[in-house]
């Protein structure tokens, strides 16, 4: 399976947060998620196992009880129900990955 990026439709999440649902499957599931300076991905937890990768800018990320700073080249790792989430200190795009697929990113 191929999928490009320019075919992928952007969802307007509000607060300066939006996302590109990518490639995936019953196992696996990639999402692109945009941030604007100071939007916040509210902490939350979810099932699923979880890899992020900054693609660009800065976040303050907070996974558990510990909270870092993560920038380009970064990754982090969240177990199945976990509570997370971040402050973009610098405009950024991550690159989520889950396994397995998020359900209700689908449902629409």
């Amino acid at each position: 399976m191929f999928v490009y990026n320019s075919e992928c439709q952007m969802e307007d999440l509000g607060g300066g947060v939006s996302r590109k649902i990518l490639a995936h499957n019953g196992g696996l599931m990639q999402v692109e998620v945009h941030f604007t300076d100071g939007a916040i991905g509210p902490m939350h937890s979810h099932p699923h196992e979880q890899l992020t990768y900054v693609l660009s800018g800065e976040f303050e990320f907070t996974i558990g009880n510990e909270t870092k700073i993560v920038k380009a080249g970064d990754t982090l790792y969240k177990e199945p129900n976990i509570m997370h989430g971040c402050v973009c200190t610098k405009a950024g795009v991550l690159l989520d990955t889950f396994t397995p697929q998020r359900q209700d990113f689908l449902k629409k």
